[in-house]
């Protein structure tokens, strides 16, 4: 078991920094004090974030940390912080880590008993889930669905059956295509699309998903929020048989469809195993 006590008699620190998600005054006090005091700022593209310490008048040195670099700046800030120096991360915008690199650092950081401080501030999943209108709590941040339709569709089936709210990142040139996916899995639910959250063309999206599927192109940064199972009824006419055999078109092997299609109806799989096999 390991306890950390922030802010311990030792000078190398990790912080975790989040950064307005559009609105650059979104920024607190505190995260432009770290910035400005820390020995090194690794950011996820430092030409976007060369924007915010201009406007902050942060003068700090910064270095790139990325997915395509992540094991080899992994191990170069966990030298540094270990020589004493303290380094901040952050993202685009937003929190780091959280649909963004940065997991491997917190873990070597951890490995190696550095602190580990995270510094609060905007979040796109929250903002958008406090304006939905959806039950907040409880809720689950799952991401982004996999961009091949096969695989998403697959994502989806497993995620039919969660009564949590359900809330994903989508580019604005996939939205159309997850919408319609959603459909054909979830049923019609009701469904928020939350864009270009603080900035000057915010937008929020209520309706139900056959009303939204064709809401046509948009632009920008979106959060999509969908209500959980427990407020739908099973929306499906199909029988298990059916649904089994939907689901392997869907490239579920005959096992996980029969396991997916047990959860969805919340009956025993040797059921759904017998109805397929047997009838």
């Amino acid at each position: 078991m390991k306890r950390q006590k922030s802010f311990k008699e030792k000078n190398g620190k990790l912080y975790l920094v989040a950064t307005p998600i559009g609105n650059l005054e979104d920024m607190t006090f505190r995260a432009v004090n770290i910035l400005q005091v820390v020995d090194l700022i690794y950011a996820e593209d430092t030409r976007v974030s060369m924007k915010l310490l201009k406007h902050y008048d942060i003068s700090t040195h910064m270095l790139s940390y990325h997915e395509h670099n992540k094991v080899e700046k992994s191990e170069e800030i966990i030298g540094l912080i270990n020589d004493g120096k303290s380094v901040a991360l952050i993202s685009d915008a937003g929190y780091p880590i959280v649909s963004d690199p940065g997991y491997l650092v917190v873990q070597k950081a951890i490995d190696e008993d550095i602190d580990v401080i995270a510094i609060p501030g905007a979040s796109a999943l929250l903002h958008g889930l406090v304006v939905s209108g959806l039950r907040p709590h409880p809720f689950m941040f799952y991401g982004f669905l996999d961009a091949k339709k096969s695989k998403r569709t697959k994502e989806l089936w497993a995620l039919k059956s969660h009564s949590e709210t359900m809330i994903f990142y989508e580019s604005p040139h996939r939205i159309e295509k997850t919408l319609q996916d959603m459909l054909e899995v979830f049923g019609n639910r009701n469904v928020v699309i939350a864009r270009e959250l603080t900035k000057r063309y915010e937008e929020i999206i209520r309706g139900r998903l056959e009303d939204v599927v064709d809401v046509g192109p948009l632009k920008g940064e979106i959060v999509l929020l969908v209500e959980g199972a427990i407020e739908v009824a099973l929306e499906t006419d199909l029988s298990m048989v059916e649904e089994v055999n939907m689901l392997i078109k869907n490239n579920f092997t005959v096992k996980d469809a029969i396991k997916q299609v047990a959860k969805n109806r919340n009956v025993p799989k040797n059921e759904v195993y017998q109805k397929y096999h047997i009838d």
